[in-house]
């Protein structure tokens, strides 16, 4: 058995840094003196029980004033994964399902099996026109940043390729997400000429309401819409009975389910062109057109253009990543 660290508890920074050079696998008790709490948490609770210990022990974790902030959790192999923010850096950390444990990091011990999901750009089968499919959460940081990524060569390509935005079939950001969702999901499907506009307004900050005025948005269709698609799928109906959620811990939202499916979509973001999976790394919109222009028979004069070459960073804002791009919601 591992010997369990309770006290001179070691900085995170630290422990991280340790874990890749050395390959320990170091951690953390939690909530020593505090009430016990044999149940299990759901990933978000677990996640976000970890990261409020590690703010309110400052000094054994040596952050320096620092606010560590939740960005995503999921199970992963009998304990929960959770992605914590640290100023403009990232990590991956895990708790037990009862939230008593924290381990910083984690070591692999098995190699990952070969995918034949994701595709290298030059495996991309090729089309006169291109089918470019999107599907993001629509509060997932990542997804946001894949967004970013893809607005610029929409705006380039828009005519050359069938280029769209769609939704993972579950949800990990609460109710707010349900609703931005449906909404994006009902602008495209009543005015999507607007879509896109309103997509770049809602990048920037997430204020809904602003944008669905700047894109001068018919409110009343849209609110018909949504109610609509609501009833049709029974979104709120399963959100409200947990017993439907996937895993017993994600909201389901099946409005593209079929979609997901067909694809194999696993998480936020997932780029598919022309019926397969691809990687996009870095999430600039110089390399997404890079592997979009792969995908033509004849690339058009428009793959010339070069864009920026920087990726944005993930969540809300349209500032360049400090930390590269990567991760997702799953």
């Amino acid at each position: 058995m591992l010997e369990k660290f309770t006290k001179n508890l070691i900085p995170l920074a630290i422990v991280i840094s340790a874990l890749l050079i050395a390959g320990a696998f170091i951690y953390i008790e939690l909530g020593k003196g505090k009430e016990e709490n044999s149940g299990i948490l759901s990933p978000q609770e677990a996640a976000e029980k970890a990261i409020n210990y590690i703010n309110e022990n400052q000094d054994s974790f040596n952050l320096q004033g620092q606010t560590v902030y939740f960005v995503s959790a999921t199970e992963e192999n009998s304990v929960y994964k959770f992605r914590l923010k640290i100023g403009e850096a990232e990590y991956d950390s895990y708790v037990t399902r009862d939230g008593k444990v924290l381990f910083p990091s984690g070591i692999d011990l098995e190699p990952a099996p070969a995918s034949n999901q994701e595709e290298t750009p030059g495996e991309i089968q090729k089309s006169d026109q291109p089918d470019v499919k999107l599907f993001v959460m629509s509060y997932c940081p990542y997804g946001l940043q894949a967004q970013k990524m893809f607005l610029p060569v929409y705006d380039l390509l828009k005519e050359k390729a069938q280029m769209g935005v769609y939704f993972v079939n579950y949800i990990m950001h609460e109710k707010q997400e349900i609703d931005e969702n449906l909404k994006q999901y009902c602008i495209q499907k009543e005015e999507n000429g607007k879509y896109y506009s309103y997509l770049s307004c809602f990048v920037k900050e997430g204020d809904s309401e602003s944008c669905l005025t700047e894109a001068k948005i018919d409110k009343a269709k849209l609110t018909a819409c949504v109610s609509e698609t609501d009833a049709d799928y029974d979104i709120t109906e399963q959100y409200n009975d947990k017993s439907t959620w996937l895993n017993g811990s994600f909201p389901k939202f099946d409005v593209q389910s079929d979609l997901n499916e067909q694809y194999g979509v696993q998480g936020s973001p997932t780029v598919v062109i022309n019926d397969k999976v691809v990687n996009v790394s870095p999430r600039s919109p110089e390399k997404f057109k890079e592997v979009i222009c792969q995908a033509f028979n004849s690339p058009p004069e428009e793959c010339s253009q070069v864009l920026s070459d920087a990726a944005f960073s993930s969540g809300f804002g349209l500032e360049a990543s400090s930390s590269g791009s990567g991760g997702s919601c799953e």
